[in-house]
């Protein structure tokens, strides 16, 4: 017989070379884990088309990353050493350099030199002018975001070159460069877009709901509606530092318990569309997964009551339903307080914002309002909500219903599906909501162009109709005198406030719950990551 050693040695040398042949393998597997990012979130995008009309949130990120921008906006860390993107600073993206003229009437635009599409075409100023004229010719959201910068006609753009692109100005508005900045802004492959128009879609606008013409960092590699997006690095991406993701796969679990077990187990890299208690109960867990919250800034959940028709074309109805919303009980069993509060405030004393409104929890008030309205007796309405959101707006408008029928007035709850959400607050027929809205360009007057004044834009979705009010946000957004400004914002804001067509409630957080060895989120303004900044390490 052999010596045990002897028999031994044969299968140890197997095995080292084994071992030897296998390690290339892992390495080669922990690197792709490393280079890939798994994210789950409740839905996903409900069209690749960021100017389609009716584009959800989701959508945004698709555009952030997939297309390009004329410019972008810095990067900032903030006190507790998180990161936020950096509202006071523009950046170059597709353009590599720009100068505004002498007189402050235009902008010329240096396209950077050998930014392609994903097919390989170059990027031109021809493109970039179909991509405004696009904008401003798709209606809705898109037009009126474009004319948020006073970017509002197709005789203000010109090609000067190929790389070269001038957009003339309206009017000196601080607003326009920083509106560039935006999703709705970005470039399109004109080229390819054209080969899917029709005469009765000149816009391609049917082929870009479900096919991509970017050339942005990412690539679509592939989109199951309801189901999944994967993304793909696009190697030849000259219009930043090329992200350290080579791919990212984005799930959509509609499940919140199922998301958080998919994340506790490592399954999953990152979510953020959890409800409130859940943030708070990981933030405070020891383990793999970390919180980073930030104050969605320019934003509120509000309770909209629709103004152009009875019973809440009444003030006095409108500030009874204002004196009985339960606060304090929405704060901690929707938010579990996690938000900023927008009520119990002592009235609007400048131009601050966001401020609260003086409104708090009074039953008396509101009875004797509803007495003094001619509704001593109550109605019958309906309150509507995004099912997506459902796990804060759910128990929020329960609590709503439940107050209401204090004074008499008996609410029904319509809950929305999430992918129709969008185009039924369009319709403008729902007599009360509850939604948040959110201001991409971080100033006050931005938010009231949007969401108060008379244009009657899709987010003013109580048809609110004031003209002193609309005076003073149309003066604040081309005031330069600082005393002037803030009597102007204070002077909206207290219209709004003692008119209340829509009920401020709070101010909401963005929680994002990740594996501890994401690195790089930064919080923006469209809600979405900037998966071009994250890596793992």
């Amino acid at each position: 017989m052999k010596p045990l050693r002897n028999l031994l040695l044969p299968l140890a040398a197997a095995l080292g070379t084994t071992l030897l042949a296998t390690a290339p393998a892992l390495v080669h597997a922990q690197d792709k884990r490393l280079e890939t990012l798994v994210v789950a979130n409740e839905f996903g995008p409900n069209m690749l088309d960021v100017q389609g009309v009716g584009a959800n949130r989701p959508a945004y990120g698709v555009s952030w990353i997939v297309y390009d921008r004329l410019m972008s906006y810095g990067r900032k860390q903030l006190a507790d050493g998180s990161y936020s993107y950096d509202f006071t600073k523009l950046e170059p993206e597709l353009a590599e350099s720009w100068e505004v003229a002498p007189d402050g009437m235009s902008v010329v635009f240096h396209l950077r030199k050998g930014a392609t599409f994903h097919d390989g075409s170059p990027v031109t100023a021809e493109d970039v002018k179909w991509s405004f004229e696009r904008a401003l010719a798709m209606g809705g959201f898109p037009t009126f975001q474009m004319k948020a910068g006073s970017v509002e006609k197709p005789e203000q753009f010109e090609v000067v070159d190929a790389q070269t692109f001038r957009l003339k100005f309206l009017r000196k508005d601080k607003m326009t460069l920083p509106d560039l900045a935006v999703p709705v802004a970005s470039i399109y492959n004109s080229k390819l877009a054209k080969q899917h128009a029709t005469a009765d879609d000149p816009w391609a606008a049917n082929w870009l709901k479900t096919n991509a013409a970017g050339g942005g960092a990412y690539k679509v590699a592939s989109w199951k509606p309801g189901q999944e997006i994967v993304y793909d690095r696009f190697d030849a991406w000259k219009n930043g530092p090329l992200p350290k993701l080579k791919r990212v796969i984005q799930r959509d679990v509609p499940s919140a318990g199922n998301r958080r077990a998919l994340l506790a187990r490592g399954d999953i890299d990152i979510t953020f569309e959890l409800p409130p208690k859940d943030f708070n109960e990981m933030a405070q867990e020891k383990g793999n997964v970390k919180v980073e919250s930030t104050p969605i800034e320019n934003s509120m959940w509000y309770l909209g009551m629709n103004n152009a028709k009875p019973p809440f074309d009444n003030l006095k109805v409108r500030q009874a339903v204002a004196s009985v919303v339960p606060y304090d009980k929405i704060m901690q069993n929707a938010f579990y307080g996690r938000g900023v509060p927008l009520f119990g405030g002592s009235g609007v004393k400048d131009g601050s914002w966001m401020q609260p409104t003086a409104f708090k929890t009074d039953l008396a008030k509101a009875k004797q309002l509803m007495k003094e309205a001619g509704y001593e007796n109550g109605f019958e309405t309906t309150i509507s909500f995004d099912l997506g959101t459902a796990t804060v707006s759910e128990p929020a408008v329960i609590l709503i219903q439940e107050a209401l029928a204090q004074i008499g007035i008996k609410a029904g709850i319509e809950k929305v599906p999430g992918s129709n959400w969008r185009a039924a607050i369009t319709k403008k027929d729902m007599p009360m909501i509850f939604n948040r809205f959110g201001g991409w360009l971080n100033y006050p007057e931005y938010f009231f162009f949007w969401a108060y004044h008379g244009q009657n834009a899709v987010f003013n979705t109580m048809s609110y109709q004031n003209e002193k009010l609309d005076k003073l946000v149309e003066a604040a957004r081309f005031e330069t005198d600082a005393k002037k400004y803030d009597q102007e914002v204070k002077g909206f804001i207290d219209i709004a406030y003692t008119e209340v067509p829509r009920v401020p409630i709070v101010q909401p957080m963005m929680d994002v719950a990740m594996q501890k060895n994401v690195q790089g989120y930064t919080y923006w303004f469209h809600l979405q990551p900037d998966y071009r900044q994250i890596y793992k390490q």
